[in-house]
């Protein structure tokens, strides 16, 4: 093979690696939502984000289905939620959500991609204190001109749901909440007829860690090792990237 072929191979390779990272993660969102809301997407709000989602990604239908009989229980397979904590180069925090069918690998696997990318994994709950778990919700502004509303009435309801901030971004807006908040949030969106784009429950960091350019390379190193792991569903760090 050719040097110009090499390179080909390698950028498919890498784009194949990324496009299955990218269907493991909405299938997975697919599954949790079935678990917990049941397959009707009409009635399961979670369930209709994650199959947007997976529109949005051009992810097949089979692979969609099968995650559906997943979270039904009808594949035999059990999955535990673990997070993992622990500190990358210049001592950045980094906390990592799985959904595994296999603790021992898993565990394995971050214990290695730490060690071996200048990193150390911690104990359980000792990043806790670092991050905030809130609600955060993504919402197209086009939405709200579909529904009549103006920016400023949709944050007035969002307040009165419990929302703390209300912020747009580019062509979405964003709604965070207390982690306890999402339901009621969740509900008043329902209830005004708008489907986030995204709606979850996120480790927002309380503190942000100063760093060099040369740490910020090898902290996102780290970071690209993990998120390739098809037990890992998010990844949170608390550098300040500004």
């Amino acid at each position: 093979m050719g040097r110009k072929s090499a390179k080909i191979a390698a950028r498919k390779g890498a784009q194949d690696k990324l496009k299955s990272q990218v269907y493991t993660k909405a299938l997975f969102e697919v599954t949790r939502a079935v678990k917990r809301g049941g397959e009707d997407a009409d009635t399961n709000f979670m369930l209709r984000i994650a199959l947007n989602k997976c529109r949005k990604n051009n992810v097949p239908k089979d692979n969609i289905q099968r995650a559906i009989k997943k979270g039904l229980g009808n594949e035999g397979d059990s999955y535990a939620d673990v997070v993992y904590e622990g500190y990358g180069p210049g001592g950045v925090a980094i906390f990592v959500e799985t959904s595994t069918d296999n603790v021992t690998r898993t565990v394995a696997n971050m214990r290695f991609y730490f060690s071996r990318n200048g990193g150390t994994l911690g104990q359980s709950g000792s990043l806790q204190f670092l991050f905030d778990h809130k609600s955060v919700f993504e919402i197209p502004q086009g939405q709200l001109a579909d529904q009549g509303l103006d920016e400023d009435d949709f944050m007035l309801e969002m307040i009165d749901a419990g929302a703390e901030e209300v912020e747009p971004e580019g062509d979405d807006v964003i709604v965070t909440g207390e982690k306890e908040d999402f339901g009621s949030i969740q509900a008043k969106l329902e209830e005004m007829g708008i489907t986030p784009e995204e709606a979850s429950l996120e480790r927002i960091p309380n503190n942000r860690k100063d760093i060099d350019d040369d740490t910020f390379e090898q902290v996102m190193k780290l970071i690209d090792v993990i998120e390739s792991d098809d037990d890992v569903v998010q990844v949170y760090h608390n550098m300040d990237v500004e």
